[in-house]
């Protein structure tokens, strides 16, 4: 039954970031669909409201880490830097949502508690923490991949007598590092980032590290006015080569194979791609730097090498020196002068694999061994439970009362990393078993919110009411997906959030799609050409739908 004081919309949307603005905007603005969203920041951002640490920064350039769905904001917005930081990311967002005047139909600081289908009436339900029902045919969710931070694996945080903050939801105010014995736990690319700047600002700063990561230079630099000119000359090509590239981005030096160069010739490429920055030596250097083991070796050994070359204690760089597992199993963090910050008298480097934390103190950190490290502010920089973390906050429950929790107790299942079988009408914006994280996400979220408006105008115009994959499509994309993970390198990785394997206790199964994004795109379009092959429409009141 729907509840009596619900609001009845058309589509409810989850999220201001990338993918709500843009759900938004296309349902409501292209559609003409009554249209509600939520968010539980208190405006519009998504990641880039939450993450405001300092040295924040996207990892892909700002020409493409952008919308292309209007060309005259193309053209008419100014990127100050190659890879902006996070103000700029956010004034960007503000930006479109004033432009496309979105912010009215978004109810910021306010989080759903639960989502709940009704059989009987083809209708989600979300309730939300004020206690406010409101109901709706189509449900799209934009909470993102990176938005839900993981609880430490370590207790008594809420006895520690400093400051604590957390990278993934940092104050609005500005924190004065300025004289303090600062404590940062974690050395994922937030950590990295925020390890470069607070070095610069502490009285004394400790790097609390468990997993080294091979952390490669961003080569940021201010936007060349030259540069910006030829680019928005040629944006519509520009566009149309990321969106035909692996991660997005229109890389195009890549070469065949590491294991066939020589040694020389692997020193040259490798020095050209650190030098150009950003994923360039991760995705434009060799082909098979993901899927050879010896392949993987050589660029490994090659980062290790340029460790040890920066920083000056040879203890130190070795314990920054990554070992143990493949280059590129975790996303490659990008850096600027963070080896450096290792190089600076006020900077130590802790190594908590072999002695770990056992506790946080009232004045700080004690270590396994008795070690108590004294603290004026601690960080956690401990990273996110990533792409289901969001996904399953939200307490989704679908046919029959079978929630999502229990349907992914052994990992996502998705179609096309889309939709769930027996969760009808909900689309997951640059979902699990999606290219998400592996591509640039503002296109992907392009594409996957281009592909749900598209649904539903397609089963609306059929005079039908439900979507949903068959189970049948589901285990076969699941499958899929597997199977190209252990294709890879992927599953060696003991830590990798790609593969959930960060979480204590969450199911290990790859999160992300690793066929790339031209194939995952050209998987799309083939499902769309065959009538919406693999999922099945029906009518309001029918339990179950028939492709």
């Amino acid at each position: 039954m729907v509840h009596p004081t619900a609001e009845s919309h058309d589509a409810i949307i989850i999220g201001a970031g990338f993918a709500g603005l843009y759900a938004v905007h296309a349902l409501r603005n292209q559609q003409a669909k009554d249209v509600i969203a939520f968010d539980a920041a208190g405006d519009v951002g998504g990641t880039w409201y939450w993450n405001r640490y300092p040295g924040a920064r996207v990892d892909i350039e700002s020409v493409h880490y952008s919308y292309s769905f209007d060309e005259d904001l193309q053209q008419e917005w100014h990127w100050t830097e190659r890879f902006p930081a996070q103000p700029e990311i956010l004034r960007y967002l503000e930006h479109v949502a004033d432009r496309f005047d979105l912010r009215r139909s978004i109810r910021f600081n306010t989080r759903i508690t639960s989502l709940t289908w009704d059989d009987d009436e083809s209708l989600w339900t979300a309730t939300t923490d004020a206690g406010e029902v409101h109901v709706a045919r189509w449900v799209i969710s934009g909470a993102g991949t990176l938005s839900v931070p993981k609880k430490p694996e370590f207790g008594g945080i809420e006895n520690f007598a400093g400051e604590t903050y957390t990278t993934g939801n940092w104050p609005h105010h500005e924190v004065d590092f300025a004289g303090k014995r600062v404590g940062i736990i974690g050395v994922g690319s937030s950590g990295i980032q925020a390890v470069s700047e607070i070095a610069k600002q502490a009285g004394h700063l400790t790097v609390l590290q468990r997993t080294p990561n091979y952390a490669t230079p961003i080569g940021n630099y201010a936007t060349d006015p030259a540069e910006e000119a030829a680019e928005k000359a040629d944006y519509a090509a520009l566009r149309e080569a990321s969106r035909n590239h692996f991660l997005g981005v229109p890389y195009s030096d890549v070469q065949p194979s590491a294991v066939a160069a020589t040694l020389d010739e692997r020193r040259e490429v490798f020095d050209d791609r650190w030098n150009r920055g950003g994923f360039r030596l991760f995705i434009d250097a060799y082909g098979d730097i993901l899927f050879d083991h010896e392949a993987n070796d050589t660029v490994a050994q090659y980062i290790r090498d340029r460790i040890h070359e920066r920083v000056d204690d040879p203890a130190t760089a070795e314990l920054l020196a990554p070992r143990g597992y493949p280059y590129g199993t975790k996303r490659p963090p990008l850096e600027t002068d963070y080896y450096e910050a290792f190089n600076r008298p006020d900077v130590d480097l802790v190594d908590v694999k072999s002695n770990p934390i056992e506790a946080v103190t009232e004045g700080g950190v004690r270590l396994a061994d008795g070690t108590e490290l004294a603290f004026d502010v601690l960080v956690l920089a401990t990273g996110f439970d990533a792409c289901t973390g969001p996904l399953l906050a939200m307490n989704v429950t679908g046919r029959r009362g079978r929630t999502l929790k229990e349907h992914w107790a052994d990992g996502p299942q998705t179609y096309l990393g889309l939709m769930a079988a027996g969760f009808p009408n909900l689309f997951m914006i640059t979902g699990p078993q999606s290219p998400s994280v592996l591509y640039n996400m503002p296109l992907a979220i392009e594409d996957h919110v281009d592909f749900s408006v598209a649904a539903i105008s397609h089963v609306e115009e059929q005079g039908r009411a439900v979507i949903e994959p068959t189970p049948e499509a589901e285990q076969e994309w699941v499958a899929h997906t597997n199977e190209l993970a252990q294709a890879t390198l992927l599953p060696d990785s003991p830590t990798s959030w790609y593969m959930g394997k960060n979480v204590p206790g969450k199911p290990q199964r790859v999160l992300v799609y690793l066929g790339g994004a031209p194939t995952y795109r050209a998987r799309c379009d083939e499902v769309v050409a065959a009538g919406y092959e693999g999922f099945a429409i029906s009518d309001r009141h029918s339990d179950r739908a028939f492709a």
